[in-house]
């Protein structure tokens, strides 16, 4: 059975078995409600639950919850303390358990009481989706919570795009654990990526907070690496947790091996001085560089220059208006494109004069991926290589050989002039040219000494913290071999009979860590090893090893000698119900988007996420709840004819053909409201901009029933802009500045939005 849960009716709901529409924003309150249907029901996969998560965990009692706060928030900062969320420990330092679940402080009590609110009719007030429907889709898929049976969790930008888009995914975790889908053929979490290679960008971090590997980004009250990994290593007393990270001294020394080459010595830190250091949080921005702080500070006139590569945030970050102004402001900007975008064409856009705008802009041809070798990671984290398929164009050279060509001449004037902060500069352990297998070599990581110096690592247990290797992405380690070169080029169909059974090809590609393709694997069995369900077994313990899939860490079973704990990667080794490490709550809580059509969601009083970051410039204009102004919730979404922001297939005469102008979906209702007409073009505004799209008036949108009242949803792609256009501009002129809490990301799946029907077709600027 499938069951899509999305606001608007789509191709995928179309090949689906039901289709769920819900208002958008309101996710957890759906999920919480399925939550609460599988606990009052007692469909929780008991032997699972009791083994492998932290049901039994006890904690502290300063840890409570009231009227949608949970203990210890500072409404000045908008951060909590977690402290007052943590376990409470026994006198060996490990976590007070009861085994029975019956205790007032347990995790498994906690949840009852937490989720008892989310009951049908408040689930079904607030989401618009009948009870009867919410009854079906939790019955279905609470059906899964049995040995021979596996439900997945598919989820896409939809659900990350919000001030609780990590809650949201937190919520689809805690289901999987109640349900023992975690770590089993046919389970898990899956995300659906925008773009092809975003697991890749993200392992070899793109994102700000982390350094390659998901190593964390030294902060402020880390000035040594002693203080780095005392701080971001976690310590485990419990005797049946493999705490895999207490490794992580061992990857950031590598690291900075790789980084710094011959100049990184066990006397000057492996050169960890040498790395910046971001800000301590002390309130919601400190130590923030994502795009919604960045591009503040920006507009503030606080930086002077920068560089953006292959992305279009003119076109497709929030409140495109306030981007645009932002980069007006800098003294120079160079860019490295394939085409031309709203982003390296900003100065001339719609609104700008080009004689006013003081950016010096340069702009350095990108080539085609198709014209350059590499690899690409998928979701499922197979990174797969692909070949060069013919010569760049004209001037063109791939985005790594101008990185490099740059940098080199940075290096040169340093060493020639010198400059502040030099030594990380100089001391770069960097290319003369780019060569995408040397550089899949040094992300797989070698030897820097010993008898097996200049060696390719064949794995993670080759790793050491004393400087005698070096890797630039510790998760990738034995994935090109001194034995079996680039494994990343794999593309054997050969399987054993086991793996046949559930469509596992090892031999294909290559999945980080190790060749792992299900993490968790080793919750797939029981305390004994064997297979919840054998007509779909990843691993089996044969009563010496394991076989299968590459198991997750090669310890015995639970009940064996030396037996651990499946979540390696989880400092106590168990699947978190209860999780103390978001800075929102240690349980997801229904918090509405930061601009709703309702003034009380009717769980609590606490109605948006009280950790949510919203910058407070001039242009970050927000609405108040239920504004008549401003009526109806507007989400945005993809198109299967555009790429993300549609700079490259907006370029692609045929596919601009399928998909042209930028429109906007509303239902037959809201269009009789408006007065409004299939075709007619309209304008949509928001408190921070207007924009022209075509109506599209159809059925794959209808009205919702909020807590007795209509409320109506319309929706848009974001892959049009002013370039290469109908009619219209970016859909994101409307959207707002407004980011998760955990991960910055912003809120571009609700906000509140009017419609009208234009009286002609105009140029706005």
């Amino acid at each position: 059975m499938i069951i899509h849960v999305d606001p608007k009716f789509s191709r995928t709901s179309a090949r689906s078995d039901f289709h769920v529409p819900l208002r958008s924003g309101t996710d957890i309150a759906f999920m919480g409600g399925m939550i609460h249907y599988i606990l009052t029901k007692n469909k929780y996969f008991k032997e699972y639950v009791n083994d492998y998560t932290n049901a039994s965990f006890i904690v502290n009692d300063r840890y409570s919850f009231n009227n949608g706060l949970f203990t210890g928030y500072n409404p000045k900062t908008k951060i909590y303390n977690k402290k007052d969320w943590q376990f409470e420990l026994d006198e060996k330092g490990q976590v007070k358990k009861d085994p029975t679940l019956k205790h007032p402080r347990c995790v498994m009590q906690l949840l009852r009481r937490h989720y008892s609110r989310y009951d049908l009719k408040k689930v079904s007030d607030i989401t618009g989706v009948s009870q009867d429907i919410l009854l079906k889709v939790y019955e279905a898929y609470a059906a899964t919570g049995k040995p021979d049976k596996a439900g997945t969790i598919l989820y896409a930008l939809g659900w990350t795009q919000h001030t609780v888009g990590v809650q949201n995914i937190r919520t689809s975790g805690i289901v999987q654990l109640l349900l023992g889908n975690a770590g089993i053929a046919g389970g898990g979490i899956n995300a659906l990526r925008g773009e092809p290679n975003v697991q890749g960008t993200s392992d070899h971090a793109i994102l700000y907070n982390i350094l390659p590997g998901y190593l964390p980004i030294p902060r402020a009250n880390m000035p040594t690496l002693a203080d780095y990994n005392n701080l971001s290593t976690p310590v485990s007393n419990e005797p049946e947790s493999v705490n895999w990270w207490q490794n992580r001294p061992k990857y950031m020394v590598s690291l900075l091996k790789a980084y710094f080459g011959y100049a990184a010595t066990q006397e000057n830190d492996f050169g960890y001085g040498w790395l910046p250091k971001a800000d301590v949080a002390k309130s919601e921005h400190d130590g923030d560089y994502s795009y919604l702080y960045l591009y503040d500070r920006m507009a503030r006139g606080e930086m002077k220059g920068g560089s953006i590569w292959a992305t279009n945030p003119a076109q497709s970050m929030p409140n495109t208006n306030k981007i645009r102004k932002a980069l007006s402001t800098l003294d120079f900007i160079y860019f490295s494109e394939i085409h031309q975008n709203e982003t390296t064409d900003f100065w001339h856009g719609p609104g700008m004069n080009p004689r006013e705008i003081k950016t010096e802009v340069f702009l350095f041809p990108s080539c085609h991926r198709a014209e350059k070798e590499g690899s690409i990671s998928n979701s499922g984290r197979w990174v797969l290589w692909h070949n060069q398929a013919t010569s760049p164009r004209g001037d063109s050279k791939s985005m790594g050989q101008i990185m490099i060509e740059i940098m080199n001449a940075v290096i040169k004037l340093y060493e020639k002039e010198g400059g502040v902060h030099k030594e990380p500069i100089v001391n770069l352990n960097w290319y003369r040219k780019y060569d995408a297998e040397a550089v899949a070599k040094r992300i797989n990581g070698y030897f820097t000494s010993g008898e097996k110096k200049g060696k390719q690592l064949s794995g993670l247990p080759d790793f050491a913290a004393d400087g005698s290797t070096a890797s630039l992405c510790w998760i990738l380690a034995g994935s090109f071999t001194e034995e079996d070169g680039n494994k990343l080029k794999r593309r054997s169909l050969e399987q054993t009979p086991m793996q046949k059974k559930i469509g596992l090809f090892p031999n294909f590609s290559w999945a980080w860590p190790m060749n792992r393709r299900i993490l968790y694997n080793r919750a797939s069995v029981n305390k004994d090893g064997q297979p919840w369900d054998t007509s779909r077994a990843v691993i089996r313990w044969d009563g010496a090893k394991w076989e299968g899939d590459v198991p997750d860490g090669g310890q015995p079973p639970l009940s064996k000698a030396g037996g651990k704990s499946p979540f390696i990667m989880l400092k106590d080794g168990l699947g978190q119900l209860y999780g103390t490490g978001l800075v929102d709550g240690p349980l997801p809580e229904h918090y509405e988007p930061i601009e709703t059509p309702v003034r009380n969601h009717g769980f609590s009083g606490q109605l948006s996420n009280p950790c949510a970051k919203i910058p407070h410039g001039e242009m970050d204009i927000v609405t108040p709840p239920a504004d008549p102004k401003f009526p109806i919730v507007l989400t945005t979404y993809s198109l299967t004819e555009h790429w993300c922001g549609g700079s490259e297939t907006r370029n692609v005469p045929s596919l601009l053909e399928a998909e042209p102008q930028l429109y906007v979906e509303m239902s037959h209702e809201l269009a009789k409201e408006k007065g409004i007409n299939n075709g007619d073009p309209v304008i949509v505004e928001s408190a921070r901009g207007r924009v022209e799209a075509v109506a599209m008036v159809t059925v794959r949108i209808t009205p919702f029933k909020i807590q007795g009242k209509t409320v109506h949803l319309i929706g848009m792609p974001f892959a049009f802009g002013w370039t290469k256009k109908g009619i219209g501009d970016a859909t994101n002129r409307l959207t707002l500045w407004a980011g998760d809490p955990n991960t910055s990301i912003p809120e571009y799946k609700a906000c509140c939005v009017n419609v009208r029907k234009a009286d002609k077709v105009t140029e706005l600027v």
